[in-house]
């Protein structure tokens, strides 16, 4: 069985712009990478646990932000590593400075036998879709993408009627 994370995509309008927050993972392997390691905020499914609650429990664990509200549920992206991540998008607006994560802990330097505990996410920004396609894993964009039609398509209904 694959291993499983699920997340929020966070979105916004700024000046009729869509914008979605992103994470970037802490410690010191992600501290000199930035095109390509932005992540929405996820974490692994506990066995038996509800992949929304997943979600919402990460999310928060990650950012200290409780994800409420109506949620989009968005296709389900295998990873290269044959990672299977659930995703929901949600719409809220709020300041990232406020934004507090959690830490781990691993050995470092390597092989020096000491812990030093680092955040799990070191920074948080929203962008609009198109920067967010650039600063994601290239393995998460279809979720902007889907996300981009989803709303598109919500946008004509509205026109329509």
């Amino acid at each position: 069985m694959p291993k499983t994370s699920a997340g929020i995509l966070f979105y916004r309008f700024q000046k009729n712009k869509l914008q979605v927050l992103l994470v970037h993972p802490g410690g010191p392997y992600w501290v000199k990478k930035d095109i390509g390691a932005w992540s929405i905020p996820k974490g692994e499914v506990v066995a038996g646990e509800k992949l929304l609650e997943a979600a919402i429990r990460e999310t928060e664990e990650e950012t200290g932000v409780k994800a409420r509200g109506k949620f989009i549920e968005l296709a389900p992206l295998r990873q290269i590593s044959g990672k299977i991540i659930y995703a929901w998008a949600l719409q809220r607006d709020f300041d990232t400075s406020a934004i507090k994560s959690n830490t781990f802990e691993m050995e470092w330097p390597p092989k020096s036998g000491k812990k030093k505990s680092f955040p799990e996410i070191d920074k948080v920004a929203w962008f609009d879709a198109e920067e967010a396609k650039d600063k994601i894993i290239a393995g998460q964009v279809p979720f902007i993408i889907e996300l981009e039609n989803i709303l598109n398509k919500a946008a004509v209904r509205k026109n329509i009627n």
